[in-house]
């Protein structure tokens, strides 16, 4: 049977992804007052400038206040000493399952966005690709990149 991972990620992740979504937010904005411009300029039908107008703020409403919360609401991580399990996922829910023995290298990484709410992203790597653990606080990400480091040299060890 399938054991739910229990770990969540940092409550900041909420901040830091809605304050992504007002970059992107932004960006459609801009993109909208072109289209508008151009509608107004060349005489185009007033459709085009409204549809734009609607998927632009549409598309910013999800990205500023529901996907957020859906993600935050869905990531759960689990590490132990055999495997890493994984579960996130909106529309189709994803469980991964990493064992141990497989993973080659582990690191963090922080962008700008991250950075300035004091969270850290752990990206562990396999043959088959590469994982990653979104918004830990710096201290969480540190301590869990040095734990998935220590079991899976451990894990090495044992093969």
């Amino acid at each position: 049977m399938y054991n739910e991972p229990q770990q969540r990620i940092d409550r900041n992740a909420l901040k830091a992804w809605r304050m992504s979504g007002i970059i992107s937010s932004t960006v459609y904005m801009l993109l909208f007052a072109i289209v508008l411009y151009l509608t107004l300029r060349f005489d185009w039908p007033v459709w085009i400038a409204l549809i734009a107008g609607a998927a632009a703020a549409v598309k910013s409403f999800l990205e500023i206040f529901l996907f957020p919360k859906l993600k935050y609401n869905q990531w759960r991580y689990e590490i132990n000493e055999h495997q890493i399990e994984l579960r996130h996922g909106i529309i189709f829910r994803i469980r991964t399952s990493i064992p141990m023995v497989r993973i080659q290298h582990v690191d963090t990484k922080q962008g700008p966005i991250m950075r300035r709410f004091g969270l850290s992203t752990v990206t562990f790597s396999t043959a088959a690709g590469s994982h990653e653990i979104p918004a830990l606080t710096e201290q969480a990400a540190d301590q869990a990149r040095l734990q998935i480091a220590k079991l899976a040299r451990l894990s090495d060890e044992e093969i």
